[in-house]
């Protein structure tokens, strides 16, 4: 028995391991195309709970699931518009070096119930949580101002979202969530990313790409404006003065 000892240390770790829930997440879109028709999509996102044993535990604590849906990560700058004299003009700016051009969440529950604010800086679980990286060392209370100032101005644009009890959950195994996809949504690699908390802890988590980008003739353009930038400005430039020149031949013929 002492010499099994040191094998036991060893390998508790990973008993350990093995003994904690694992998540088996999909997507119903993992490529989503947006042409000159698109106005938005829906997201259907399920899964399945496996426990050890193969059956959940046995006790009160509830089991819940958040989702979140992060879009690529960008620049952003916020102005503050102040009212001088009658005029609103721009009294202050605030640049965001890498904040999400999209985010949305969904739970079985309020956020708030399921897991304590600590933790919900580690995982940026909610709109209040998510860590902006803006520019500038402006004071603690500017960068809020600004921060809550971008988090209505992407909430109102459908591009950040909270749905709180939106996730369901059948016999604590199999839970589906639905996240609508605005037609205003940037184009890029996102991320799915589940979460499986019990008693304020995060069991497990696991993570599904998916892809958004433009097709057909909004893809043509994207791609030249990329790739040739001077040749596609020049081009934009010379249709705009031609479809000026133009308008204004018919209004003298008319």
């Amino acid at each position: 028995m002492r010499r099994l000892a040191p094998v036991l240390a060893l390998l508790s770790p990973l008993l350990m391991a093995q003994a904690k829930p694992v998540l088996v997440p999909d997507v119903s879109q993992r490529d989503i195309q947006i042409a000159y028709s698109f106005t938005g999509a829906e997201l259907l996102l399920f899964g399945a709970i496996l426990y050890p044993g193969g059956r959940p535990p046995q006790d009160d604590k509830p089991t819940d699931i958040v989702v979140v849906v992060k879009g690529p990560t960008q620049s952003i700058l916020i102005r503050e518009k102040e009212k001088i004299a009658g005029l609103w003009v721009n009294a202050g700016r605030l640049r965001y070096q890498s904040a999400p051009s999209f985010y949305a969440i969904a739970s079985s529950r309020p956020i708030g119930r399921i897991v304590d604010d600590r933790t919900r800086a580690i995982y940026e679980l909610g709109l209040d949580s998510l860590q902006l990286s803006p520019a500038s060392n402006a004071p603690a209370d500017v960068q809020a101002r600004f921060q809550a100032g971008l988090v209505d101005q992407r909430r109102r644009a459908g591009l950040y979202v909270e749905a709180p009890s939106a996730v369901e959950i059948t016999d604590d195994v199999l839970y589906r969530a639905r996240i609508t996809i605005p037609a205003r949504v940037p184009v890029g690699r996102f991320t799915a990313e589940t979460f499986l908390i019990r008693d304020g802890r995060v069991l497990a988590a696991a993570v599904r790409d998916i892809d958004i980008r433009k097709s057909g003739f909004e893809r043509f353009v994207a791609r030249a404006a990329d790739r040739a930038a001077i040749p596609y400005g020049l081009t934009a430039v010379a249709l705009s003065v031609l479809l000026g020149w133009a308008a204004g031949w018919i209004a003298r013929r008319v």
